[in-house]
């Protein structure tokens, strides 16, 4: 199984935040961004939103594990540098990369707001703590049947990054292919608030969905049968496309659930709709079935 991100300990707070001066400015800012981006707060003891603010954007750092640092000025106790930036009122919050302010915002904002900022900076740096490496090769072992290790390391990644939406739903596509439905559904249920709606949260979602449906799904000869006897029976062509894609002939249950929308796009309450949806969520965006099943589908709609 692979390792990952134990060469070194995550920076400290000591190592992530500091006060900075009009002297220091310039090593604590200016040189510091050259390779990681650094976030500047500018503060006053007598301000009260910045008495908020500090800590939220303190604990979004810290999160962020070494990807982005802070730096905290007392525009009281430094107002040269204050002056150069033209901060007139607090709080006031710059973000540098490479020697230049790329980003920033003025006055209180909330804390959700302060993490997307700091999400946002942390993306610059280009440092994942061999995250991205470790993610693709769960992925291999996934596709080459090591599922096991392949949960094993999703699992590892989600450990060091609790909301990294890729892992999460790399370890439900595991669990999935080990038969674990139950497991699955309890570890997309408990998905972090800030990734539930993530799109690799939501093709797992779809997966099991299609997964729970496979179980029940009807004998193959018996429905294919019955759509040749009565084509008009729409609920056996519903039941056919579901047993086609149990047995993996997904491009003929799209077909199947395309005909049904063409022949009543009603039924069910849009039932071939809602599920050529589900199939389509469970795919990569760039797959070919997805791709052509989406085309047929808008043209149908908007014929």
């Amino acid at each position: 199984m692979l390792e990952f991100g134990q060469t070194q300990d995550a920076p400290g707070a000591a190592d992530l935040i500091k006060d900075s001066t009009d002297a220091s400015f310039m090593a604590d800012v200016i040189e510091a961004s050259q390779t990681v981006p650094v976030i500047v707060d500018f503060w006053a003891p007598w301000c009260g939103p910045c008495k908020t603010l500090g800590p939220q954007l303190e604990a979004a750092v810290k999160a962020a594990r070494g990807k982005v640092k802070m730096v905290k000025v007392d525009i009281d106790q430094n107002q040269q540098i204050a002056g150069q930036l033209r901060v007139q009122s607090i709080p006031m919050v710059y973000a540098f990369h490479q020697g230049q302010p790329v980003d920033g915002f003025q006055g209180a904002v909330t804390e959700a707001e302060v993490k997307q900022f700091v999400e946002k900076l942390s993306a610059l740096s280009g440092e994942d703590n061999g995250l991205a490496e470790a993610l693709e090769a769960a992925e291999a072992m996934l596709d080459e049947g090591a599922v096991v290790d392949a949960a094993q390391t999703f699992a590892a990644i989600l450990g060091e990054e609790p909301e990294n939406p890729a892992a999460l739903g790399g370890l439900a596509r595991a669990h999935l292919a080990l038969g674990e439905l139950d497991r699955v559904e309890a570890l997309l249920n408990n998905a972090p608030a800030a990734i539930a709606s993530a799109a690799e949260v939501e093709a797992a979602r779809a997966q099991l969905e299609l997964a729970r449906q496979a179980e029940d799904a009807g004998p193959l000869s018996e429905l294919a049968a019955a759509v040749e006897a009565d084509p008009t029976n729409h609920q056996a062509r519903f039941d056919y496309a579901l047993a086609l894609h149990a047995a993996g002939q997904v491009p003929d249950a799209v077909e199947q659930l395309l005909d049904l929308f063409r022949r009543d796009r009603e039924w069910n309450d849009g039932a071939a709709k809602s599920q050529l949806f589900t199939i389509f969520d469970a795919l990569k965006p760039e797959d070919p079935i997805v791709l052509a099943g989406r085309r047929k589908l808008s043209s149908m709609i908007f014929a």
